[in-house]
């Protein structure tokens, strides 16, 4: 038995030898191969000047900030040309960011539908807010005003 723990206690000797061995050539080649390399903070550099890319919004990031959730407003997908919804009704989940809408469509300016229907692809990126729809309001309610006086 003493000959088998002297020769289990010889085997474990040697490992550590070897691995030592193996762990100074691996940080003698570390630390060569990083010494030839470029310095790292040009490259952070060169991340830092281009500017990031916004994410764009959906669309209750888009009405979350108007008055009563954007209900009466003009809002439009970014890549559409002349179409438009006013939104009539939204359905938003808990947690505030993502729901369905209903609208009246709008193609160049003209109500194309009566009833409010169904908005597609409500919770994609790319939605924008149509400032005009506010000026009309306010325009409107002028008008109101003075027939009133």
């Amino acid at each position: 038995m003493a000959a088998a723990a002297a020769v289990m206690m010889n085997r474990a000797v040697a490992d550590k030898a070897i691995t030592g061995f193996f762990r100074q050539s691996f940080a003698l080649l570390r630390s060569l191969s990083t010494s030839t390399s470029p310095p790292a903070p040009s490259s952070s550099a060169a991340r830092e000047s281009k500017p990031k890319r916004r994410k764009k919004k959906n669309l209750f990031d888009v009405i979350q900030f108007l008055p009563n959730w954007g209900i009466g407003y003009k809002v439009a997908k970014t890549h559409w040309q002349d179409v438009s919804y006013e939104l009539t009704k939204i359905n938003l989940y808990k947690d505030g960011r993502h729901g369905k809408g209903w609208g009246i469509r709008y193609k160049a300016g003209v109500r194309a539908a009566d009833a409010p229907v169904k908005m597609s692809g409500v919770n994609k990126r790319g939605w924008k807010y149509i400032p005009e729809s506010e000026k009309k309001k306010g325009n409107s309610s002028k008008v109101v005003e003075q027939s009133l006086a």
